[in-house]
């Protein structure tokens, strides 16, 4: 073993991970040269001194910790909304649609103020601004429907009878032979537009 080998091993050596072979190599090499005998009993000296040195931390005391913790900003719980929403992301998804549309029907409704007449023969009826008649003796067949206007119905309909967002007047020579309906809120106007799809999809 020549002696540049013998110092590469003299640290494994003293932390004990030579190999056997290695380890007599290396013992036979210290007892033959006098320059890495010495070398290695200087490394040994100083491992030996860096070891009796005390070996305390420097811990901070119980106050100084609380004062620290107490000064690093709090971990904030989050919402149980928020909790839930995380948890169902398809769900919130198709919420908050229902909710956008939802508001969407409602200001087309409020903004929707045109007088719209639906009805077979409305030839039997007379428009007077707003305000939609079934003058005495005239008959109406079939449904009647009016938005955004008054009905004041003095004849008959033969059908039934739906004032959506406005006023109704039957006079006491009025005939209504199917029923009479009122809409005058969103979801009520919803539900009306709603059943009228379905009405038309069944019946085609």
């Amino acid at each position: 073993m020549d002696c540049k080998l013998a110092v590469s091993l003299m640290h494994d050596y003293l932390d004990d991970d030579l190999a056997k072979e290695q380890n007599m190599m290396l013992k036979a090499h210290l007892q033959s040269c006098a320059d890495c005998h010495m070398r290695f009993k200087e490394l040994e000296q100083t491992e030996m001194a860096l070891y009796s040195l005390p070996r305390h931390i420097p811990t901070a005391s119980k106050e100084l910790t609380e004062r620290i913790l107490n000064t690093l900003p709090k971990h904030k719980e989050p919402q149980i909304w928020v909790k839930w929403m995380k948890r169902h992301p398809a769900a919130t998804a198709a919420a908050l649609f229902l909710v956008v549309m939802l508001l969407s029907v409602i200001n087309v409704f409020n903004q929707d103020s045109q007088l719209v007449v639906q009805g077979n023969n409305l030839d039997q009826i007379v428009i007077e601004g707003n305000t939609v008649i079934v003058p005495e003796g005239n008959v109406v067949s079939g449904d009647l429907t009016i938005e955004n206007g008054k009905a004041e119905i003095f004849g008959d309909v033969e059908g039934n009878l739906t004032v959506i967002d406005g006023s109704l007047y039957t006079a006491s020579t009025a005939q209504i032979s199917g029923q009479v309906k009122s809409v005058d809120q969103a979801l009520d106007w919803i539900w009306f537009k709603l059943s009228n799809v379905f009405s038309e999809i069944a019946y085609r």
